[in-house]
Protein backbone atom coordinates (compact mmCIF):
# COMPACT_ATOMS: atom_id res chain seq x y z
CA UNK A 1 0.00 0.00 0.00
CA UNK A 2 1.06 3.42 -0.60
CA UNK A 3 2.16 5.60 1.96
CA UNK A 4 2.27 9.43 2.68
CA UNK A 5 4.75 10.31 5.60
CA UNK A 6 4.23 13.23 8.25
CA UNK A 7 6.53 15.31 10.06
CA UNK A 8 5.34 16.96 12.98
CA UNK A 9 6.55 20.00 14.47
CA UNK A 10 5.56 20.41 17.83
CA UNK A 11 3.75 17.56 20.32
CA UNK A 12 1.58 20.23 22.63
CA UNK A 13 -2.12 19.90 23.03
CA UNK A 14 -2.97 20.36 18.54
CA UNK A 15 -0.09 17.88 18.20
CA UNK A 16 -1.22 15.50 20.30
CA UNK A 17 -4.46 15.58 19.20
CA UNK A 18 -3.52 15.19 15.28
CA UNK A 19 -1.42 12.30 16.50
CA UNK A 20 -3.96 10.86 18.33
CA UNK A 21 -6.06 11.03 14.98
CA UNK A 22 -4.28 9.75 12.83
CA UNK A 23 -3.82 6.66 14.74
CA UNK A 24 -7.31 6.07 15.81
CA UNK A 25 -8.25 6.71 12.32
CA UNK A 26 -5.95 5.10 10.49
CA UNK A 27 -7.80 2.34 8.89
CA UNK A 28 -10.86 4.60 7.86
CA UNK A 29 -8.70 7.06 6.21
CA UNK A 30 -6.68 3.79 4.64
CA UNK A 31 -10.29 3.01 3.27
CA UNK A 32 -10.98 6.88 1.90
CA UNK A 33 -7.25 7.47 0.54
CA UNK A 34 -5.81 3.98 -0.31
CA UNK A 35 -2.94 4.81 1.50
CA UNK A 36 -1.32 4.62 4.88
CA UNK A 37 -0.72 8.07 6.45
CA UNK A 38 1.93 7.48 8.85
CA UNK A 39 3.58 9.94 11.33
CA UNK A 40 6.77 9.27 11.12
CA UNK A 41 8.88 11.57 13.14
CA UNK A 42 8.09 14.58 15.76
CA UNK A 43 10.70 17.10 16.67
CA UNK A 44 9.88 18.74 20.14
CA UNK A 45 12.07 20.82 22.69
CA UNK A 46 10.21 19.23 26.07
CA UNK A 47 12.55 16.54 26.54
CA UNK A 48 9.43 14.44 27.26
CA UNK A 49 9.02 10.52 25.63
CA UNK A 50 6.28 10.55 23.21
CA UNK A 51 3.19 8.43 24.71
CA UNK A 52 3.33 4.68 24.36
CA UNK A 53 0.84 4.24 21.53
CA UNK A 54 3.83 6.25 19.41
CA UNK A 55 6.78 3.79 20.68
CA UNK A 56 7.65 3.87 16.74
CA UNK A 57 7.81 7.35 16.01
CA UNK A 58 11.15 8.73 15.29
CA UNK A 59 11.46 11.83 18.01
CA UNK A 60 14.37 14.65 17.55
CA UNK A 61 14.65 17.70 19.03
CA UNK A 62 15.40 19.59 16.03
CA UNK A 63 12.95 20.44 13.83
CA UNK A 64 15.50 20.50 10.77
CA UNK A 65 15.81 16.83 10.98
CA UNK A 66 12.32 16.54 9.95
CA UNK A 67 12.98 18.96 6.83
CA UNK A 68 15.62 17.05 6.01
CA UNK A 69 14.18 13.69 6.13
CA UNK A 70 13.90 12.65 2.44
CA UNK A 71 11.23 10.08 3.42
CA UNK A 72 8.36 13.08 4.57
CA UNK A 73 6.13 14.20 2.45
CA UNK A 74 4.17 16.85 5.03
CA UNK A 75 5.62 18.89 7.13
CA UNK A 76 3.03 19.74 9.98
CA UNK A 77 3.92 23.09 11.90
CA UNK A 78 1.95 23.39 15.42
CA UNK A 79 3.96 25.13 17.73
CA UNK A 80 2.51 28.56 17.23
CA UNK A 81 3.70 32.17 17.64
CA UNK A 82 5.78 34.47 15.03
CA UNK A 83 9.40 32.53 15.67
CA UNK A 84 10.56 30.15 15.06
CA UNK A 85 7.52 29.07 13.12
CA UNK A 86 7.42 31.59 10.38
CA UNK A 87 11.23 30.40 9.59
CA UNK A 88 10.32 26.31 10.22
CA UNK A 89 7.63 26.77 7.17
CA UNK A 90 9.81 28.81 4.89
CA UNK A 91 12.60 26.11 5.46
CA UNK A 92 10.07 23.48 4.71
CA UNK A 93 8.78 24.69 1.74
CA UNK A 94 12.48 25.19 0.43
CA UNK A 95 13.20 21.65 0.95
CA UNK A 96 10.12 20.61 -1.24
CA UNK A 97 7.54 19.37 1.61
CA UNK A 98 4.33 20.54 1.59
CA UNK A 99 3.35 22.27 4.68
CA UNK A 100 0.10 22.11 7.22
CA UNK A 101 -0.42 24.88 9.84
CA UNK A 102 -3.06 25.72 12.72
CA UNK A 103 -1.27 29.31 13.15
CA UNK A 104 -3.54 31.96 12.26
CA UNK A 105 -0.88 34.73 13.83
CA UNK A 106 2.00 33.55 11.51
CA UNK A 107 -0.67 33.63 8.26
CA UNK A 108 -2.40 36.55 9.27
CA UNK A 109 0.64 38.86 9.34
CA UNK A 110 3.04 36.66 7.25
CA UNK A 111 0.82 34.54 5.27
CA UNK A 112 1.85 36.65 1.88
CA UNK A 113 5.16 35.45 2.46
CA UNK A 114 4.39 32.08 3.03
CA UNK A 115 1.69 31.34 0.13
CA UNK A 116 4.04 33.11 -2.42
CA UNK A 117 7.08 31.23 -1.39
CA UNK A 118 4.96 27.86 -1.40
CA UNK A 119 3.71 28.84 -4.94
CA UNK A 120 7.75 29.16 -6.25
CA UNK A 121 8.17 25.82 -5.12
CA UNK A 122 5.19 24.12 -6.25
CA UNK A 123 3.88 22.54 -3.20
CA UNK A 124 1.00 23.22 -0.75
CA UNK A 125 -0.05 24.53 2.38
CA UNK A 126 -2.90 23.76 4.57
CA UNK A 127 -4.34 25.62 7.40
CA UNK A 128 -7.82 24.62 8.01
CA UNK A 129 -7.57 24.39 11.90
CA UNK A 130 -6.48 28.10 11.37
CA UNK A 131 -9.83 29.60 11.98
CA UNK A 132 -13.14 27.53 13.64
CA UNK A 133 -11.27 24.80 14.98
CA UNK A 134 -12.78 22.18 14.22
CA UNK A 135 -15.45 23.18 11.62
CA UNK A 136 -14.40 23.07 8.16
CA UNK A 137 -14.73 27.02 7.33
CA UNK A 138 -11.87 26.97 5.43
CA UNK A 139 -12.43 24.52 2.76
CA UNK A 140 -16.24 25.54 2.66
CA UNK A 141 -15.06 28.98 1.56
CA UNK A 142 -12.79 28.05 -1.22
CA UNK A 143 -14.74 25.11 -2.17
CA UNK A 144 -17.92 24.93 -1.39
CA UNK A 145 -18.56 28.71 -1.87
CA UNK A 146 -16.39 29.03 -5.35
CA UNK A 147 -19.32 30.29 -6.99
CA UNK A 148 -20.18 33.42 -5.05
CA UNK A 149 -19.09 36.63 -4.49
CA UNK A 150 -18.75 37.32 -0.58
CA UNK A 151 -20.75 39.69 0.04
CA UNK A 152 -20.43 39.84 4.18
CA UNK A 153 -18.32 38.23 7.23
CA UNK A 154 -19.95 37.61 10.22
CA UNK A 155 -18.72 35.56 13.14
CA UNK A 156 -18.59 34.95 16.28
CA UNK A 157 -14.49 33.21 16.37
CA UNK A 158 -13.26 33.26 19.67
CA UNK A 159 -14.73 30.58 21.99
CA UNK A 160 -13.12 32.38 25.14
CA UNK A 161 -15.00 35.27 24.66
CA UNK A 162 -17.79 34.24 23.68
CA UNK A 163 -17.92 31.52 26.84
CA UNK A 164 -17.28 35.25 29.21
CA UNK A 165 -20.37 36.67 27.54
CA UNK A 166 -22.66 33.80 27.41
CA UNK A 167 -21.50 33.11 31.49
CA UNK A 168 -22.32 37.40 32.23
CA UNK A 169 -25.23 37.23 30.15
CA UNK A 170 -27.02 33.60 31.68
CA UNK A 171 -25.62 34.29 35.30
CA UNK A 172 -25.09 37.81 35.69
CA UNK A 173 -21.79 38.17 36.44
CA UNK A 174 -18.82 40.69 36.65
CA UNK A 175 -16.00 39.76 33.52
CA UNK A 176 -13.42 39.49 35.74
CA UNK A 177 -15.40 36.53 38.18
CA UNK A 178 -16.21 34.90 34.66
CA UNK A 179 -12.27 35.45 33.40
CA UNK A 180 -11.27 34.12 36.51
CA UNK A 181 -13.40 31.15 35.88
CA UNK A 182 -12.56 30.31 32.51
CA UNK A 183 -9.13 30.37 33.38
CA UNK A 184 -9.41 27.93 36.45
CA UNK A 185 -11.24 25.58 33.64
CA UNK A 186 -8.69 26.09 31.01
CA UNK A 187 -11.03 27.94 28.77
CA UNK A 188 -8.55 31.37 28.87
CA UNK A 189 -4.76 31.54 29.01
CA UNK A 190 -2.93 32.68 31.63
CA UNK A 191 -2.57 35.82 29.53
CA UNK A 192 -5.75 36.17 28.03
CA UNK A 193 -5.10 39.38 26.05
CA UNK A 194 -5.58 37.91 22.95
CA UNK A 195 -8.62 36.40 23.47
CA UNK A 196 -10.74 38.94 25.28
CA UNK A 197 -9.27 42.29 23.33
CA UNK A 198 -10.37 40.46 19.81
CA UNK A 199 -6.69 40.06 18.37
CA UNK A 200 -7.30 36.21 17.90
CA UNK A 201 -10.50 37.25 16.29
CA UNK A 202 -8.92 39.79 14.44
CA UNK A 203 -6.50 36.94 12.91
CA UNK A 204 -9.00 34.91 12.18
CA UNK A 205 -10.76 37.44 10.18
CA UNK A 206 -7.58 38.84 8.14
CA UNK A 207 -7.45 34.78 6.98
CA UNK A 208 -10.60 34.39 6.03
CA UNK A 209 -11.26 37.95 4.20
CA UNK A 210 -7.85 37.01 2.11
CA UNK A 211 -9.47 34.01 0.78
CA UNK A 212 -13.31 35.69 0.30
CA UNK A 213 -12.03 38.83 -1.62
CA UNK A 214 -9.12 37.78 -3.36
CA UNK A 215 -6.69 39.98 -1.25
CA UNK A 216 -3.54 39.95 0.92
CA UNK A 217 -5.65 41.07 4.61
CA UNK A 218 -2.97 41.98 7.16
CA UNK A 219 -3.32 42.06 10.26
CA UNK A 220 -3.26 45.75 10.52
CA UNK A 221 -5.78 46.08 8.33
CA UNK A 222 -8.17 45.22 11.32
CA UNK A 223 -9.80 47.25 13.09
CA UNK A 224 -9.74 45.93 16.47
CA UNK A 225 -12.12 46.17 20.16
CA UNK A 226 -11.46 43.57 22.96
CA UNK A 227 -14.76 42.95 25.46
CA UNK A 228 -12.95 43.66 29.00
CA UNK A 229 -15.15 47.14 29.28
CA UNK A 230 -18.67 45.70 29.06
CA UNK A 231 -20.17 45.41 32.22
CA UNK A 232 -23.35 43.88 33.91
CA UNK A 233 -25.06 47.06 33.37
CA UNK A 234 -24.35 46.64 29.66
CA UNK A 235 -25.70 42.75 29.43
CA UNK A 236 -28.78 44.12 31.23
CA UNK A 237 -29.75 47.00 29.14
CA UNK A 238 -28.70 44.37 26.23
CA UNK A 239 -31.09 42.22 27.25
CA UNK A 240 -34.10 45.21 27.51
CA UNK A 241 -33.52 46.00 23.78
CA UNK A 242 -33.88 42.43 23.07
CA UNK A 243 -30.17 41.63 22.09
CA UNK A 244 -27.56 39.19 23.41
CA UNK A 245 -23.51 40.76 23.52
CA UNK A 246 -21.46 39.40 21.46
CA UNK A 247 -17.62 39.70 20.07
CA UNK A 248 -18.01 39.88 16.41
CA UNK A 249 -15.97 39.79 13.47
CA UNK A 250 -17.54 41.40 10.73
CA UNK A 251 -16.88 42.37 6.69
CA UNK A 252 -18.90 43.39 3.96
CA UNK A 253 -17.40 44.40 0.73
CA UNK A 254 -18.62 47.79 -0.94
CA UNK A 255 -17.60 47.58 -5.01
CA UNK A 256 -13.60 47.69 -4.63
CA UNK A 257 -13.46 48.14 -0.82
CA UNK A 258 -14.13 46.28 1.94
CA UNK A 259 -14.67 46.43 5.72
CA UNK A 260 -12.60 44.60 8.19
CA UNK A 261 -13.93 45.58 11.85
CA UNK A 262 -13.66 43.18 15.14
CA UNK A 263 -15.82 44.54 18.12
CA UNK A 264 -18.43 43.73 20.89
CA UNK A 265 -21.79 43.76 19.29
CA UNK A 266 -25.82 44.11 20.51
CA UNK A 267 -26.85 41.28 18.20
CA UNK A 268 -30.98 41.35 18.13
CA UNK A 269 -32.33 37.51 19.50
CA UNK A 270 -33.82 37.37 16.47
CA UNK A 271 -30.33 36.52 14.38
CA UNK A 272 -28.66 33.26 13.95
CA UNK A 273 -25.55 34.53 15.86
CA UNK A 274 -27.07 35.98 18.71
CA UNK A 275 -27.93 32.43 20.10
CA UNK A 276 -23.93 30.52 19.52
CA UNK A 277 -23.44 30.35 23.59
CA UNK A 278 -20.49 28.55 25.76
CA UNK A 279 -16.92 28.21 23.55
CA UNK A 280 -18.80 27.65 20.63
CA UNK A 281 -17.97 29.54 17.24
CA UNK A 282 -20.13 30.40 14.27
CA UNK A 283 -19.34 31.97 10.63
CA UNK A 284 -21.97 33.15 8.42
CA UNK A 285 -21.16 33.87 4.82
CA UNK A 286 -23.08 35.75 2.49
CA UNK A 287 -23.06 34.66 -1.12
CA UNK A 288 -24.55 36.34 -3.78
CA UNK A 289 -25.76 33.41 -5.34
CA UNK A 290 -26.39 31.04 -2.22
CA UNK A 291 -27.72 33.88 0.32
CA UNK A 292 -26.58 33.30 4.17
CA UNK A 293 -24.84 30.31 5.20
CA UNK A 294 -23.98 29.42 8.82
CA UNK A 295 -21.11 27.22 10.44
CA UNK A 296 -21.17 26.14 13.61
CA UNK A 297 -19.58 24.01 15.79
CA UNK A 298 -16.37 23.68 18.68
CA UNK A 299 -13.99 26.42 17.78
CA UNK A 300 -10.43 24.95 19.69
CA UNK A 301 -10.03 22.08 21.78
CA UNK A 302 -7.40 18.96 21.48
CA UNK A 303 -9.43 17.06 19.25
CA UNK A 304 -11.33 19.27 17.01
CA UNK A 305 -8.89 21.37 15.75
CA UNK A 306 -6.51 17.67 15.24
CA UNK A 307 -9.05 16.53 13.23
CA UNK A 308 -9.33 19.81 11.03
CA UNK A 309 -4.95 19.23 10.69
CA UNK A 310 -5.52 15.56 9.52
CA UNK A 311 -8.42 17.15 7.34
CA UNK A 312 -5.44 19.06 5.77
CA UNK A 313 -2.72 16.48 5.55
CA UNK A 314 -5.60 13.97 3.88
CA UNK A 315 -5.87 16.86 1.11
CA UNK A 316 -2.75 16.88 0.49
CA UNK A 317 -2.12 13.11 0.63
CA UNK A 318 -4.68 12.60 -1.91
CA UNK A 319 -3.35 15.47 -3.79
CA UNK A 320 0.52 13.73 -3.77
CA UNK A 321 -0.96 10.38 -5.18
CA UNK A 322 -3.31 11.98 -7.83
CA UNK A 323 0.06 13.93 -9.00
CA UNK A 324 -1.94 16.67 -8.82
CA UNK A 325 -0.57 19.16 -6.49
CA UNK A 326 -2.12 22.73 -6.11
CA UNK A 327 -5.51 21.12 -8.25
CA UNK A 328 -7.17 23.98 -5.31
CA UNK A 329 -5.00 26.99 -5.01
CA UNK A 330 -4.35 27.91 -1.00
CA UNK A 331 -6.46 30.81 -1.29
CA UNK A 332 -9.10 29.58 -3.71
CA UNK A 333 -7.64 32.74 -6.32
CA UNK A 334 -5.30 31.48 -8.19
CA UNK A 335 -2.13 33.43 -7.05
CA UNK A 336 -1.50 35.76 -9.96
CA UNK A 337 -5.34 36.79 -9.57
CA UNK A 338 -4.86 38.28 -5.86
CA UNK A 339 -4.10 41.59 -4.85
CA UNK A 340 -4.02 44.30 -1.82
CA UNK A 341 -6.79 45.37 -0.37
CA UNK A 342 -8.59 48.71 0.09
CA UNK A 343 -10.02 48.95 3.59
CA UNK A 344 -13.14 51.04 3.63
CA UNK A 345 -12.22 53.30 7.25
CA UNK A 346 -13.91 53.00 10.14
CA UNK A 347 -14.74 56.51 10.13
CA UNK A 348 -16.76 55.95 6.30
CA UNK A 349 -18.93 53.46 8.90
CA UNK A 350 -22.30 54.07 10.11
CA UNK A 351 -24.79 52.46 12.51
CA UNK A 352 -27.00 52.19 15.35
CA UNK A 353 -25.19 52.86 19.14
CA UNK A 354 -25.39 51.95 22.41
CA UNK A 355 -23.67 54.84 24.81
CA UNK A 356 -23.25 54.42 28.43
CA UNK A 357 -21.79 57.99 29.75
CA UNK A 358 -20.79 57.39 33.55
CA UNK A 359 -21.44 61.23 34.80
CA UNK A 360 -21.92 63.43 38.21
CA UNK A 361 -25.74 63.19 38.91
CA UNK A 362 -25.70 67.03 39.07
CA UNK A 363 -27.99 69.20 37.43
CA UNK A 364 -27.97 70.12 33.89
CA UNK A 365 -25.51 67.24 33.23
CA UNK A 366 -27.93 65.47 31.26
CA UNK A 367 -29.35 68.42 28.91
CA UNK A 368 -25.25 68.62 28.30
CA UNK A 369 -24.63 65.92 27.03
CA UNK A 370 -28.26 65.49 25.03
CA UNK A 371 -26.56 68.90 23.38
CA UNK A 372 -23.29 67.56 22.14
CA UNK A 373 -24.83 64.62 20.79
CA UNK A 374 -27.24 67.09 18.63
CA UNK A 375 -24.11 69.32 18.02
CA UNK A 376 -22.70 66.20 16.35
CA UNK A 377 -25.77 65.35 14.30
CA UNK A 378 -26.52 61.78 16.30
CA UNK A 379 -30.26 61.37 16.94
CA UNK A 380 -31.10 60.11 20.41
CA UNK A 381 -33.85 57.35 20.43
CA UNK A 382 -34.09 56.43 24.01
CA UNK A 383 -32.71 57.98 27.01
CA UNK A 384 -32.05 55.92 30.26
CA UNK A 385 -30.68 56.99 33.63
CA UNK A 386 -29.76 54.92 36.53
CA UNK A 387 -29.91 56.71 39.83
CA UNK A 388 -27.88 56.15 42.98
CA UNK A 389 -26.75 58.75 45.77
CA UNK A 390 -27.07 62.08 44.92
CA UNK A 391 -23.57 63.85 43.61
CA UNK A 392 -22.36 59.76 42.74
CA UNK A 393 -21.53 59.35 39.31
CA UNK A 394 -24.45 57.70 37.78
CA UNK A 395 -25.02 55.75 34.63
CA UNK A 396 -26.64 57.52 32.00
CA UNK A 397 -27.52 55.05 28.82
CA UNK A 398 -28.30 56.67 25.05
CA UNK A 399 -29.53 54.54 22.00
CA UNK A 400 -29.04 56.39 19.26
CA UNK A 401 -30.19 55.86 15.69
CA UNK A 402 -27.57 55.16 13.14
CA UNK A 403 -24.68 57.66 12.89
CA UNK A 404 -21.65 58.09 11.55
CA UNK A 405 -18.73 56.59 13.14
CA UNK A 406 -16.85 59.91 12.34
CA UNK A 407 -19.57 62.07 14.24
CA UNK A 408 -20.24 59.25 17.29
CA UNK A 409 -16.23 59.55 18.02
CA UNK A 410 -15.86 63.46 17.95
CA UNK A 411 -19.32 63.42 20.21
CA UNK A 412 -17.63 60.94 22.81
CA UNK A 413 -14.31 62.72 22.84
CA UNK A 414 -15.98 65.82 23.48
CA UNK A 415 -18.37 64.05 26.46
CA UNK A 416 -15.29 62.05 28.15
CA UNK A 417 -13.47 65.43 28.33
CA UNK A 418 -16.34 66.95 30.89
CA UNK A 419 -15.05 67.20 34.08
CA UNK A 420 -18.35 65.80 35.62
CA UNK A 421 -17.83 62.91 33.25
CA UNK A 422 -15.14 60.98 35.45
CA UNK A 423 -14.94 57.68 33.37
CA UNK A 424 -14.64 57.24 29.75
CA UNK A 425 -17.84 56.18 27.64
CA UNK A 426 -18.40 52.59 26.91
CA UNK A 427 -20.09 52.72 22.98
CA UNK A 428 -21.19 49.30 21.48
CA UNK A 429 -22.65 48.82 18.35
CA UNK A 430 -25.92 47.34 17.12
CA UNK A 431 -26.09 44.74 14.82
CA UNK A 432 -28.80 46.04 11.77
CA UNK A 433 -31.13 43.18 11.41
CA UNK A 434 -30.54 42.79 7.60
CA UNK A 435 -26.77 42.37 8.06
Amino acid sequence: MKQIQVGLIGFGTVGSGLAQTLLEQKERLQKKTGAEIILTQVADTSGRPLPEQFSEVILTRKATDIFTNPDIDIVVELIGGMEPARTFLLEAIKHGKHVVTANKALLSVHGKEIFEAAVAHNVEVGFEASVGGGIPVIKSLKEGLVANRIESIIGIMNGTANYILTKMTDEQLAFDDVLKDAQEKGFAEADPTYDVEGIDTAHKLAILMTIAYGKHVHLDDVSTEGISSIKPIDIEFAKEFGCRIKLLAISHQHEDNVEARVHPTMVPNSHMLANINGAYNAIQFKGDTVGNVLLYGPGAGMMPTGSAVAADVVDIGRNILCNSVNRVPALSYLPENIGLPSITPMSDLSGPYYFRITALDKPGVLSTISGIFSKHNISIQSVFQKSRHEFDPVAIVIRSHIASEEAVQRCIEEIDSLDVCPEKTVKIRILLDDE
